[in-house]
């Protein structure tokens, strides 16, 4: 063989081998949607399908359809091009792959992507068992639900590559579709909010409204915050409730729940003073929805991990029950500090449980079941021994057992009055109460002007009897001096014998104002001690 043809015979084995290499398969392109994949009825969106610098012109294939969906050039610099919906509708839903020309032929097609429409049907409702509220590091269920009979169910977590979780949907004996998905466990390191959806089997990529958004809120160990409530605990309808959560750790936002919710309410906090944080919940007009058990917690803006739970507080709501309730108290409304009081709540008609409250009190109200002492139902209240502290105003309420956070109409008030001393009683007061220092000066203003009363009384008799005795005196010395011997009288004149009768009426004056005052000095003196 010649040295030429030997040159010629390398070379075409070369570029034989070179075209092979070139001619292999392209690389797979990437599919993606823009905003998401998930996309609401009416609402644009944008396919985007990325290949190689060589690539001249890109098809989007739509699952079920023979000819292409459509057809782009490629945008520069030439490794993608782009597939707009100007407006979602369920003709758009479906499963689609995009594949790409260059010079050496066709790619092989990308991997599916599935194009969802919402918004079709009605929404589900998300619910978390038993609560939305989870300890750090625990597990909850969520349960999504409706009264359609959707075939299947999706979970969907907000959040960056948060993939869908479908389940089949399962009927209950109340005719209700649901399906359950477990989620957990549950750490503060982000934050956790779900929603879901329905579907048929049939139109698997048209999807119903999304269901309202449901955040888990994952609780730790920090301090617990306090909750409490502004008006005190029962309320009647139509007024305005505010449930007040505050703490000393300087918490920057605050969240309520009330047991029973699929969903708690969340506030910023603000200081009011230097160390402290609080936030405000108002509930207003207040309804009968608005009975039941709250907590709040606290939570700081840079961590996802909210408090422990403050202590429950129970709303408790009023004229749900129109049975006449009547309260009384024994010995009497007004008793002597140290005395047992029992307070009585009756009606006529059945309750099971009788609550009693305390105007200004911050404690709950007082509970005890109901017993029939017919023809009525009561339950009594024992106090005792009584201080300052029980004095006040004193309502009381029915409710039964099957709503405890329903109560009846109150009762009329009682106010109960506790004096300071022990062993006597008062008559009931008629007018306003009085304060406890008006009271202790009126008491000194009596004893004092008693006392003076009976000063003046004393000093009017000594000087009375100072003055009879200073006249007797007189009358004797001049008995004396008008003594003669016998035989030697002189006749007396006139008016002597009108001096000695003046003398003598008066003496009678005397003695009778000075038998009046000797008679009134004990009756003042019993007057005094009884006092």
């Amino acid at each position: 063989m010649t040295p030429a043809l030997t040159a010629l015979l390398c070379l075409g084995l070369s570029l034989d081998t070179r075209t092979r290499v070139q001619a292999g398969p392209l690389p797979k392109p990437t599919l993606w949607a823009e905003p998401g994949s998930v996309i609401m009825w009416g609402s644009p969106v944008t396919i985007w399908c990325r290949g190689t610098l060589e690539a001249q012109e890109y098809r989007l294939d739509k699952e079920g359809i023979p000819e292409p969906w459509d057809t782009q050039n490629p945008l520069e610099p030439r490794n993608k091009a782009r597939f707009s919906i100007p407006s979602m509708t369920e003709r758009h839903a479906g499963r689609f792959r995009c594949h790409y020309y260059s010079p050496t032929g066709w790619s092989e097609r990308s991997d599916p992507l599935e194009l969802v429409v919402t918004g079709f049907y009605s929404k589900p409702t998300l619910s978390a068992l038993p609560s939305p509220v989870v300890a750090s590091g625990g597990n909850v269920t969520l349960q999504c639900g409706s009264q359609r009979g959707y075939h299947h169910f999706v979970l969907i977590e907000e959040g960056e590559h948060r993939l869908p979780r479908t389940l089949d949907s399962q009927q209950l004996h109340s005719g209700q579709f649901q399906a359950l998905f477990p989620v957990g466990p549950v750490t503060p390191s982000h934050r956790w909010t779900f929603r879901c959806y329905g579907y048929y089997s049939n139109t698997p990529q048209v999807w119903s409204h999304p269901s309202d958004p449901l955040e888990i809120l994952a609780s730790g160990v920090s301090r617990k915050p306090s909750l409490l409530t502004l008006q005190g605990p029962v309320v009647a309808p139509g007024e305005t409730l505010t449930l007040q959560c505050g703490s000393d750790v300087g918490y920057d936002r605050f969240a309520l729940y009330k047991e029973g919710e699929r969903d708690f309410l969340q506030c910023p906090g603000q200081q009011p003073q230097a160390g402290l944080s609080q936030a405000n919940f108002t509930l207003s007009p207040v309804s009968r929805s608005h009975r039941g058990q709250y907590r709040c917690y606290g939570a700081h803006n840079l961590s996802s991990e909210w408090s422990a739970p403050s202590d429950p507080l129970d709303i408790l709501i009023s004229g749900q029950f129109y049975d006449t309730i009547s309260l009384s108290v024994q010995p009497g409304p007004t008793v002597a500090s140290g005395e047992n009081v029992t307070l009585l709540c009756q009606s006529w008609g059945q309750f099971h449980t009788f609550l009693l409250t305390k105007e200004g009190a911050a404690h709950p109200p007082l509970r005890l079941r109901s017993e029939h002492r017919a023809p009525k139902y009561q339950a009594e209240f024992p106090m005792g021994p009584v201080t300052s502290a029980h004095g006040g105003t004193y309502r009381c309420y029915g409710s039964h057992s099957y709503s405890p956070h329903l109560l009846s109409l109150p009762s009329d008030p009682l106010e109960l009055v506790v004096s300071g001393l022990s062993g006597g009683s008062s008559p009931p007061p008629t007018g306003p109460r009085s304060t406890p220092g008006l009271g202790r000066y009126l008491e000194a203003l009596i004893g004092v002007s008693v006392a003076f009363v009976l000063l003046l009384f004393l000093l009017l008799f000594l000087v009375l009897r100072r003055q009879r005795q200073s006249k007797h005196k007189i009358s004797d010395q001049r008995k004396t001096d008008f003594q003669r011997p016998a035989g030697a009288a002189e006749p007396e004149p006139k008016d002597r014998g009108l001096l000695r009768r003046s003398s003598t009426a008066a003496d009678v004056q005397e003695e009778n104002l000075y038998a009046a005052v000797k008679d009134t000095q004990p009756e003042d003196r019993v007057e005094l001690d009884s006092q």
